[in-house]
């Protein structure tokens, strides 16, 4: 696999006084004509899914989404499939607090679980589109969705058509801009040659590196941010834990590659120049995997806005302090080998990822 090292940065507003707002993280673009978003977003999934083994805390959640806006994080991600809907109503129920102006708020479709209890389609047809678009603004309780994702791409339909529903939803002010999650460099292209693409979104992390192959020139090309998801690994970055055994039951990552077996035992060894690099420095693991993903923006010379996810404040205020870090080279060069190194696949089942079946 060969990489291409760029050194141009990338513009971007970092505050430097003041304790709420935006002035205290920073701002960006995304995209060449994209919304502006604070350096660091917030991935509101595990308040409702998939991370929790016990119910979610409901307080603590919203606690969280008001202390991130006085971080000056503003950038909130969240879909209709995360907790079949529950997670949108929960950052509806807080928008009813009276902050909705303060949020660049991201949702997406394309992952159906109303079908079939614990079932899942993947729809992208232009009825399908338009519909989810209608159930996710009523959840949320709010007249435009800032930023609207294609969460998985829909293979039977053509690109064209479901970027073009899309496209028509923003001509009816339902939506304010286009984004695609999972998607190929051929995709990126297709898409945005039907209308403006503002974000791509994709697992990029220390462990997760294939994107930069062909997915993240893509997205450079055609104006679009990179907003990596996962960009702690599902955590295993965080160091805090390496097996699924350290997990809750119900946890999803227990059946996760990555986390089972002498899969999980090699890539916790791999984490060693990250704890090194966080002890000298004071720091945390975590913070030190958020200062690489957030450099991939001075890197490739291009928005880059990492969406760590988190349910308690304590977390956020880590995650964000990050922003503030700059990792020098020799650091940089240390942590390079890794995600070649990382044993395992991203998901169990890879099918509806950018790399499954039927995809270029």
């Amino acid at each position: 696999m060969t990489r291409t090292t760029r050194t141009t940065r990338t513009t971007r507003t970092t505050g430097t006084t003041g304790t709420t707002g935006t002035t205290a993280l920073g701002t960006t673009a995304l995209g060449t004509n994209g919304p502006i978003s604070s350096l660091q977003g917030l991935g509101c999934m595990g308040m409702s899914d998939f991370y929790v083994g016990a119910a979610p805390d409901r307080a603590e959640s919203s606690a969280t989404l008001a202390y991130a806006l006085d971080l000056g994080v503003t950038h909130f991600d969240t879909s209709d499939m995360y907790g079949t809907g529950a997670n949108e109503e929960l950052l509806g129920e807080f928008f009813r607090g009276g902050r909705r102006d303060e949020v660049l708020l991201a949702t997406k479709f394309g992952i159906d679980r109303h079908a079939a209890p614990g079932g899942r389609d993947i729809r992208g047809d232009a009825a399908y589109v338009r519909s989810a678009c209608d159930a996710s603004l009523a959840r949320l309780g709010v007249d435009t969705i800032d930023l609207y994702y294609m969460h998985r791409r829909d293979t039977a339909v053509p690109i064209e058509e479901t970027v073009g529903a899309m496209a028509e939803l923003v001509a009816a002010g339902k939506v304010r801009h286009l984004g695609l999650s999972e998607v190929t460099a051929k995709e990126i292209r297709a898409a945005a040659a039907v209308h403006p693409i503002a974000a791509v979104q994709a697992e990029w992390s220390l462990f997760a590196r294939d994107i930069e192959d062909s997915v993240v020139p893509a997205a450079r090309e055609v104006g679009a941010a990179v907003v990596p998801y996962s960009p702690l690994g599902r955590g295993f970055l965080s160091a805090l834990w390496t097996s699924f055994e350290d997990l809750p039951d119900g946890d999803t990552r227990r059946a996760q590659p990555r986390f089972t077996g002498d899969n999980a035992k090699n890539n916790a060894e791999l984490l060693r120049p990250l704890k090194d690099i966080a002890q000298a420095r004071g720091v945390t693991p975590a913070q030190v995997a958020l200062a690489w993903i957030q450099m991939r923006g001075d890197v490739w010379a291009m928005p880059v806005v990492p969406i760590p996810g988190t349910t308690k404040r304590a977390r956020l205020a880590e995650n964000a302090a990050a922003v503030g870090i700059v990792l020098d080279d020799a650091e940089l060069a240390a942590l390079e080998p890794i995600g070649a190194q990382v044993s395992g696949d991203r998901y169990a089942v890879m099918t509806h990822t950018y790399v499954g079946p039927g995809r270029e």
